[in-house]
């Protein structure tokens, strides 16, 4: 495979977190070179998220804080053919790196990965199935899901909006728009439940339905960044 893949992993106070990612990346670049380096984007963090990441081998880069701006300048700092955002809690199951390597090699221009949330509630496996489905339905895909896009793609349309919430919705927007759906891999990528357990499940569930509604509908994401970090309160 003559094309290499950039990792930008954003992030921000992930701290005893971020590590075991990118020891799994440094154990299977060997068998799998064209990834790139993965490059840490740090959006200010309060820990030792950058010196983790520099431990384990990672580049590093700061930028000003917010997801989209962060994986903005992460795309912009590489020069591969393809990028990949990860989120810095993101686990990668055995499998995944050859299901993305087919999937590039058969000449999709973007796609993502299901998900499978980790932790002990009994709904978040049904959280995730439902994530899935309608992932595959709408086209629309989380970050979660680990995105994936040919550069020259992303950089036609504009990269992440540079908005606080929904930028994953929004950029999957705009590369419907300008090259179809995306391929949909069905082997899972693990995510954190953390944020389901701490804030509650049923809870959390209902925010996120509550915020997609509304920003479909139009909603300012500002006003939306805010009622989701706030819980919805």
């Amino acid at each position: 495979m003559a094309d290499t893949l950039a990792i930008v992993i954003p992030a921000l106070n992930e701290q005893g977190r971020i590590a075991e990612l990118l020891e799994s990346l440094r154990r299977r670049r060997g068998s799998h070179p064209w990834l790139e380096t993965p490059l840490v984007v740090d959006g200010g963090s309060r820990d030792a998220t950058v010196s983790e990441a520099k431990r384990a081998g990672a580049r590093t880069l700061v930028a000003d804080p917010g997801r989209a701006r962060q994986m903005n300048a992460g795309a912009a700092a590489t020069r591969s053919e393809w990028l990949w955002f990860l989120h810095a809690d993101t686990r990668l199951p055995a499998g995944s790196l050859s299901a993305l390597q087919r999937c590039l090699a058969a000449g999709r221009d973007w796609g993502r990965f299901d998900v499978r949330i980790q932790g002990d509630h009994w709904m978040l496996p049904v959280i995730a199935t439902s994530m899935n489905a309608r992932s595959r339905l709408t086209g629309v895909a989380t970050g979660d899901q680990g995105i994936f896009v040919r550069r020259r793609v992303f950089d036609a349309v504009g990269g992440y909006p540079e908005q606080p919430l929904m930028e994953d919705i929004a950029l999957c927007r705009r590369l419907k728009g300008a090259v179809g759906p995306p391929a949909c891999l069905r082997e899972s990528l693990h995510t954190s439940g953390r944020r389901w357990e701490s804030h509650g499940v049923w809870r959390t569930m209902a925010l996120m339905w509550q915020l997609r509604w509304a920003y479909w509908r139009g909603a300012d994401p500002e006003h939306l960044a805010s009622r989701y970090h706030s819980g919805g309160s």
